[in-house]
C-alpha cells in the first residue's frame, strides 16, 4: 500500500502498528478528523445536488390543487318514497236479492259501462209476485171506490136529516181506511218490482271487470259476503306512499326557517323494472295521522292511466319534489370531508389562493352531487382534488376543474 500523505507526514502499511506500537500524537489526530469531515461534508452536497434535493427545482413552490367555482341556484329537493297502486273506483258486485244464478252475461277481463247486465237469477217467483202485487193494488182500488160511494151516500142522508152522525163517522173512517189500503198496495207493488228487476245484476261502476267468484247454478244471496266479481275504474290510479312522520317534520321546519320552500309541483312515478312512467302526477291528499306502529304518514297521488300500464297493487317509486332549496349550490361529493362526529366540511381557496376549511349544511345528494344550503356561496372555489398534496393554511396553485392545464402545472 503506498501510505496517506497527511501534509508533510507520509503513513505507511508499517506504521499501521498496535497502540504499543505507534502512539498517536495531538496533532496527526486533528488532521485525521479534519480529513473525516471534509469527507462526510462532500457526501451530502453530492446527495444534494441529486433529484429530488432540497436544492433542485420546485423546493418551496405551491402545490397544486384543482377547484371547482361554485355557482349558487335554487335547487328543487326531491324524496323517493315506496308506494303501491290503487283503483280511483272498487265495485265488488254483490247480489240484492235471493236466488240461483241463470247466466253469466260479461267476458272476464274486459271493460263493462255503468248498468250493464252482468249476471242473471231465476226470477220466477219475483215476477209472480208482482203479479200479485198487482192484483192487490186493483183490489185495494175496487175497495176505496165503493167506500168513497158509502161516504158520499152517508154525507146526503146526513144532509136531509135522514142519516145518523154515527153512520157518517164510520162510512168516511171506510173510505180512509181503503185508501191507505191502496197506498200500502201500491208500495208492496213497487218493493216487489225492484226485487224483480234485481233478478238482473247490474254494473254499478264503470271500468274492468275481474274474475267471476261464482258460476251458473249457484245459490245466491242478498248481502253475502263473498262479492260475485270486482270492477276496478284504471282510467286515473291512486299511489299511496309512506313518509316518515320525522322526515315530515324535518321539511317543514326548513320551511319555516326560509331555506326551502315548499311545493306540490307535478310528481315522476319509477316503475318496478326501473323505468320511468311517461305521465306525471298530483299529490292529491294526506291522511290525517300517523300510523302509530310504524310512525309512517300515507300520502296519496293521483296519475292518469289512459294505456292501462298501471294495475292496482303493482310496486312503484314516487320521486316527490316536497321543496326548493333557495340559493344552494351543489358541491361535489369528493370535496366533501367528514369528521368523526359526522360533520361536514370543505376546503376553499380564498382570494390569496391560502386553503381554509369551512362547515357545511348538507340537505339532500344529488347524483354525484351534495346540495348545500349553509356554509358556501356563489363564486367561491373548492378544492376537488389535491388534498395530499397540501394543508389548512398552505398557499396553493388553483387549477379549476374542467379548464386546461398551464405548463408545469402539477410538477
Amino acid at each position: 500500500m503506498a501510505g496517506l500523505d497527511f501534509g508533510n507526514d507520509i503513513v505507511s502499511q508499517k506504521d499501521f502498528r498496535s497502540p504499543m506500537e505507534f502512539p498517536v500524537t495531538l496533532p496527526r489526530l486533528s488532521r485525521i478528523l479534519a480529513v473525516l469531515i471534509l469527507a462526510a461534508l462532500s457526501s451530502a452536497a453530492a446527495r444534494a445536488d441529486g433529484p429530488g434535493g432540497g436544492a433542485g427545482p420546485g423546493a418551496g413552490r405551491p402545490s397544486p390543487v384543482t377547484v371547482l367555482t361554485l355557482k349558487a341556484a335554487d335547487h328543487p329537493i326531491v324524496t323517493v318514497l315506496p308506494g303501491r297502486v290503487t283503483a280511483s273506483e272498487v265495485a265488488e258486485v254483490r247480489p240484492q236479492v235471493n236466488g240461483i244464478i241463470r247466466e253469466r252475461l260479461f267476458e272476464e277481463g274486459r271493460d263493462v259501462t255503468a248498468g250493464q247486465p252482468l249476471y242473471k237469477i231465476e226470477d220466477d217467483s219475483y215476477v209472480a209476485a208482482v203479479a200479485a202485487a198487482r192484483a192487490a193494488v186493483a183490489q185495494a182500488e175496487a175497495t176505496l171506490r165503493s167506500a168513497e160511494k158509502d161516504a158520499r151516500r152517508a154525507e146526503e142522508l146526513f144532509g136531509n136529516k135522514t142519516g145518523s152522525e154515527q153512520r157518517l163517522d164510520t162510512a168516511i173512517a171506510a173510505r180512509d181506511s181503503a185508501a191507505a189500503a191502496l197506498q200500502m198496495a201500491r208500495a208492496q207493488l213497487r218493493a216487489a218490482e225492484i226485487d224483480e228487476s234485481r233478478t238482473t245484476i247490474t254494473a254499478p261502476i264503470a271500468g274492468t271487470i275481474g274474475f267471476s267468484q261464482t258460476t251458473t247454478g249457484a245459490l245466491v244471496s242478498a248481502g253475502q259476503a263473498q262479492p260475485l266479481t270486482t270492477i276496478r275504474s284504471l282510467d286515473a290510479v291512486y299511489v299511496d306512499v309512506t313518509q316518515s312522520a320525522t322526515d315530515l317534520l324535518h321539511w317543514r321546519s326548513r320551511s319555516g326557517k326560509g331555506v326551502l320552500v315548499r311545493q306540490t309541483p307535478d310528481v315522476r312515478l319509477i316503475l318496478a323494472d326501473g323505468s320511468a312512467y311517461p305521465l306525471r302526477g298530483r299529490l292529491t291528499a294526506a291522511e290525517p295521522q300517523v300510523t302509530p306502529t310504524t310512525g309512517m304518514v300515507t300520502l296519496r297521488m293521483n296519475f292518469p292511466n289512459p294505456q292501462r300500464v298501471l294495475l292496482p297493487g303493482m310496486y312503484v317509486q314516487v320521486e316527490l319534489p316536497v321543496s326548493v332549496a333557495r340559493n344552494a349550490v351543489a358541491v361535489p361529493q369528493q370535496a366533501v370531508i367528514r369528521d368523526r362526529h359526522g360533520a361536514a366540511s370543505v376546503w376553499l381557496v380564498d382570494a390569496e389562493n391560502r386553503v381554509v376549511t369551512r362547515p357545511v349544511e348538507i340537505v339532500k345528494s344529488e347524483g354525484d352531487r351534495w346540495i348545500v344550503s349553509d356554509g358556501l356561496a356563489g363564486g367561491e372555489r373548492v378544492i376537488v382534488s389535491g388534498f395530499q398534496k397540501t394543508a389548512v393554511g398552505a398557499t396553493v396553485v388553483p387549477e379549476e376543474q374542467g379548464a386546461p392545464q398551464t405548463a408545469g402545472a402539477g410538477n
